[in-house]
């Protein structure tokens, strides 16, 4: 579970809510104080996190002229989404990121950690044209580790018999959290928000992904594929392997794991920016 600094708004971002042709998504936005943005960017959080996963890095990418909008996806925290599974089908979860690209206005940089990563994959696999490029943050090929597909299945046994509050108590039992300046309580509201088949539905997902690798590289789209250097969901040298597949621009982020997002958000603030700005037309 990523745990944000914060989640309240710093500073120079703001709540809002986003509005588009496929219904309302909460989100953070930044963006320069003066003139026009040099680009757009839409950021998508991993499995059972929300838009304060990218808290810390909104202001940074906002000072380099760029507007950033990071959502909360169907199900997701502050976005309420409906009790039937088949709603969050990877098919319409990536309609939904079309949807708010377009409200975002493009082309947009997509960035996707972890399950985000292969949400925002199956968008661009739909439809390459709304985009300016792809990031894929500690976000792999294909299903997660044998290690992260057990633990995946147990939580989704759990939430088909247990309610929210339960399976979070069992969590904290089995995993601690580690030392953090998240307020404990923040995390907990926010594992309360989200919806159980959400979260059965995308953790399938997780453990079932097929390897896309070759159809993305056939979608001509500037690729990013940044981690830190230990992930235990998608091992390093697999995201490596994928990196090469897709020619796509290699970034480590040093002091991190899974979550370079959170673990070290300035550092991965300025390894986007440098990839975007490569980008812009000259």
């Amino acid at each position: 579970m990523s745990r944000p600094p914060t989640f309240t708004p710093p500073p120079g971002t703001r709540a809002l809510t986003l509005r588009t042709s496929r219904g309302t998504f909460a989100a953070l936005e930044a963006g320069p104080l003066l003139g026009e943005p040099g680009g757009r960017a839409l950021l998508l959080p991993g499995y059972t996190g929300s838009k304060e996963d990218f808290i810390a890095m909104l202001v940074p990418l906002a000072q380099a002229g760029y507007r950033v909008v990071a959502v909360d996806g169907l199900g997701q925290y502050e976005s309420e989404g409906p009790e039937g599974q088949e709603a969050y089908a990877q098919g319409e979860l990536a309609q939904d990121v079309l949807a708010q690209a377009e409200a975002v206005g493009g082309p947009v940089h997509l960035v996707g950690h972890s399950l985000g990563g292969q949400i925002a994959r199956a968008a661009v696999l739909i439809d390459p044209e709304p985009f300016a490029s792809l990031t894929l943050m500690s976000s792999g090929p294909a299903q997660v580790s044998p290690a992260q597909q057990q633990k995946v299945k147990l939580l989704t046994e759990a939430l088909a018999t247990l309610t929210m509050d339960e399976v979070w108590d069992a969590m904290q039992a089995l995993d601690p959290p580690e030392d953090t300046n998240t307020d404990s309580a923040a995390l907990r509201a926010r594992w309360l928000r989200h919806n159980p088949a959400q979260l059965i539905a995308t953790g399938r997902q997780l453990t079932g992904e097929p390897d896309r690798v070759a159809e993305l590289a056939a979608a001509a789209l500037p690729v990013h594929v940044v981690s830190g250097v230990t992930d235990d969901t998608w091992p390093v040298p697999l995201l490596d392997d994928m990196a090469e597949r897709l020619h796509a621009h290699r970034t480590v982020i040093e002091g991190a794991q899974h979550s370079p997002n959170t673990d070290r958000p300035e550092e991965t603030a300025k390894a986007l920016v440098e990839f975007w700005d490569r980008q812009r037309p000259q």
